[in-house]
């Protein structure tokens, strides 16, 4: 039997490191976009400019990662309270303990989540 509320206290851990990631990704854009709006920075033909769209991808893509990452704990966090947390959301079976303890908002076990059945 696996201990539902060290894993509910794990999981709202990682929520916590989620959002605060969430918000310091915001406000980079947000400053980056800032500087970028005050500037006449043509991207195209400015050195700098390539760098300032990359940097604005890169956290664009980790944004949505990171929101990704959120709703998988908060789907988790939400089996817990339905009584479903540990079991395998395809065939029902109890996801080992090991597998939660590397990725704890799982819903899948092993074999679901490779695709091998």
């Amino acid at each position: 039997m696996i201990d539902v509320e060290r894993f509910q206290r794990l999981l709202e851990e990682e929520r916590d490191r989620k959002l605060e990631l969430l918000k310091a990704l915001r406000s980079d854009i947000s400053s980056v976009n800032l500087a970028r709006q005050d500037s006449n920075v043509d991207d195209e033909h400015d050195p700098e400019g390539s760098t300032i769209a990359f940097e604005l991808s890169q956290a664009s893509a980790l944004l949505d990662q990171s929101r990704g990452g959120l709703e998988q704990i908060n789907a988790a966090l939400q089996r817990i309270a339905a009584g479903s947390y540990g079991r395998c959301e395809i065939c029902s079976v109890a996801i080992p303990e090991g597998r939660l303890e590397a990725r704890p908002w799982t819903p899948f076990c092993v074999d679901h989540a490779s695709g091998k059945s």
